[in-house]
C-alpha cells in the first residue's frame, strides 16, 4: 500500500504489527514506543522528510490513551507528577518542531540529531540497570499502588509502598522545559528522555514514573501534532504535515501493545525491563553516529 503524503510503500499489516511490538516492551518503562518507532520509519521505510517527526506525534495521540488508562485503573497515576510534565514541555515541543523544520530538515544532520538522543537514553539506561537502580515487581499484593500526592509551585511529592518522595517543583519544571525542546525535535513527546533523568537522578520508582511519563507525552505530541500541521501549511515546500494514515496504523497497534504493556509491567522486573531497552537504543544510536564518518 502507497501512503502519499510520506511516500511509503508498506503492507498494510506491518505498521500495525511494529506498532504493537514497540509499544508493549517500551510502555513497561514508561515509553510509547516512538522513540524506536522513529528510526525504523526512517532507516526500513525510507521516510525522511520532516513530516516523520509530526506521523511520529500521531502514533502517540493514538496509542498512549489505553496505557494511561491502565495506570489510572490500578492507582498508579502519579498526578502531580504529570502536571509538572505537562506544564514543563508543553512550550518546549513548540520550540522543538520550530527547530525541526527551520534547521533540521536534512536527513544526514536528523539522524545525528537521532543518534545522539538515542545515545544519551541508552546509556543512561544502561548506567541505571548497572547500578542496580531499579526496582522488582512485586506482584499484585500488597500496597502497589500511589498515596499522599500533592502539588504546588514549590514542591511536588507522592507516596509509593510505604516510601515519602518529595521534589521542587521548579527544578522539575525546567528539566521538562528542556526535555520538551528535544522531543518536539525528534517527535517522541519527551517522555523517553524524561523516565531515565526521574528514575536515575531523582531516584523515583519505574512503576510510578512511567504512567507519568505516558501522559505527559500524550499531551505533549498532541499539541506537537496540531503545530506541525499549521507548519506545514505556512511552509508548503517543506512537507511538515504528518502522514494521518500511517500514523494511525501505527498507533493502532501501539494501543494494543501499550495496553497490555502497562498491565505486564508490575510483573517484570524493571531492571530486565532497562536492560532490553538500553541495547536497542545503544545499537540504533552508535548505527546513526557512525553513519557520519562512514
Amino acid at each position: 500500500m502507497n501512503f502519499p503524503i510520506s511516500g511509503v510503500d508498506t503492507p498494510l499489516w506491518l505498521p500495525p504489527l511494529v506498532g504493537f511490538c514497540f509499544s508493549f516492551f517500551a510502555s513497561m518503562g514508561g515509553l510509547s514506543g516512538a522513540f524506536v518507532l522513529l528510526p525504523f520509519q526512517v532507516s526500513v521505510l525510507g521516510y525522511t522528510s520532516p513530516s516523520v517527526s509530526a506521523t511520529n506525534h500521531v502514533f502517540n495521540v493514538v496509542a498512549i490513551p489505553s496505557g494511561v488508562y491502565r495506570f489510572v485503573r490500578e492507582q498508579r497515576m502519579v498526578w502531580p507528577l504529570t502536571w509538572a510534565v505537562v506544564i514543563g514541555t508543553l512550550p518546549g515541543v513548540f520550540i522543538g518542531a520550530w527547530i525541526r523544520v527551520s534547521y533540521l530538515p536534512d536527513p544526514t544532520h536528523f539522524k545525528v540529531f537521532v543518534g545522539c538522543v538515542l545515545l544519551y537514553i541508552g546509556f543512561r539506561l544502561l548506567m541505571d540497570t548497572i547500578r542496580g537502580g531499579t526496582q522488582k515487581a512485586k506482584g499484585p499484593a500488597g500496597g502497589f499502588t500511589v498515596t499522599e500526592p500533592h502539588f504546588s509551585l514549590r514542591r511536588v511529592g507522592f507516596t509509593f509502598e510505604g516510601q515519602r518522595y518529595d521534589f521542587a517543583t521548579p527544578g522539575i519544571m525546567v528539566l521538562c522545559f528542556v526535555v520538551g525542546i528535544i522531543g518536539g525535535i525528534y517527535g517522541i513527546g519527551g517522555g523517553a528522555i524524561i523516565v531515565p533523568f526521574f528514575v536515575a537522578f531523582y531516584r523515583m520508582p519505574v512503576y510510578t514514573v512511567s504512567g507519568a511519563a505516558l501522559m505527559g507525552t500524550f499531551v505533549t505530541s498532541l499539541a506537537g501534532v496540531v503545530f506541525y500541521q499549521i507548519l506545514g501549511g505556512l511552509n508548503p515546500d517543506m512537507e511538515a504535515r504528518p502522514d494521518w494514515l500511517l500514523g494511525g496504523l501505527f498507533g493502532a497497534g501501539g494501543l494494543c501493545g501499550m495496553y497490555l504493556g502497562a498491565r505486564s509491567q508490575r510483573f517484570v522486573p524493571a531492571r530486565v525491563i532497562k536492560a532490553g531497552l538500553s541495547a536497542a537504543l545503544l545499537f540504533v544510536a552508535v548505527r546513526y553516529i557512525s553513519g557520519l564518518f562512514f
